[in-house]
C-alpha cells in the first residue's frame, strides 16, 4: 500500500521467510509499484520482521535499485500497514466469516475500499513529525 494506492493482495499458504518474502516482492510488489508509480522514484517501507531484515532481502532491494527506509524498532504508529490491518480486523469481526473463502472475500472487499487510502496518506504527517 502507498499514498498512490494499494497493490494486489497475496494470500500465502506458508510461513514467510526471506525467500518467500522476496518472491512476493518480485511477483506482487514490483508490478504494483510499476503500476502505481511508473518511472517515478519511491522509497520502500517495511518493519524489522526477520524476513524483511535478512541480508538476502537487503541484497534483493540493492539489486533492484529500490531504496528502503531505515526504520526504528517498535514504531507501529509510523507504519500505515498497521492501521490498515486494524481496519481489516474490525471488518472481519463485523462480518464474522464462516470459512476461509468468506474470510478472504471480506479481506478483499476491505482492501479495495476507499478508506484503506487514509492510513497511507496520513502517515506523511506522522512521519514529518518523526523526521523533525
Amino acid at each position: 500500500m502507498s499514498s498512490a494506492g494499494v497493490g494486489p493482495l497475496c494470500f500465502l499458504r506458508s510461513k514467510v521467510n526471506a525467500a518467500v518474502y522476496q518472491e512476493v516482492l518480485e511477483h506482487f510488489m514490483l508490478p504494483a509499484a510499476d503500476q502505481l508509480y511508473g518511472d517515478a522514484d519511491f522509497i520502500f517501507q517495511q518493519d524489522l520482521a526477520p524476513a524483511h531484515s535478512a541480508k538476502a532481502t537487503s541484497t534483493w532491494f540493492k539489486d533492484h535499485g529500490i531504496p528502503v527506509l531505515n526504520w526504528p524498532a517498535n514504531s507501529p504508529d509510523l507504519n500505515p500497514i498497521e492501521n490498515l490491518c486494524g481496519i481489516v480486523k474490525r471488518k472481519i469481526r463485523y462480518a464474522r466469516p464462516k470459512n476461509a473463502e468468506e474470510l478472504k472475500a471480506t479481506i478483499r472487499v476491505t482492501w479495495l475500499c476507499d478508506m484503506v487510502h487514509y492510513p497511507a496518506g496520513s502517515s506523511h504527517q506522522r512521519m514529518g513529525t518523526w523526521w523533525s
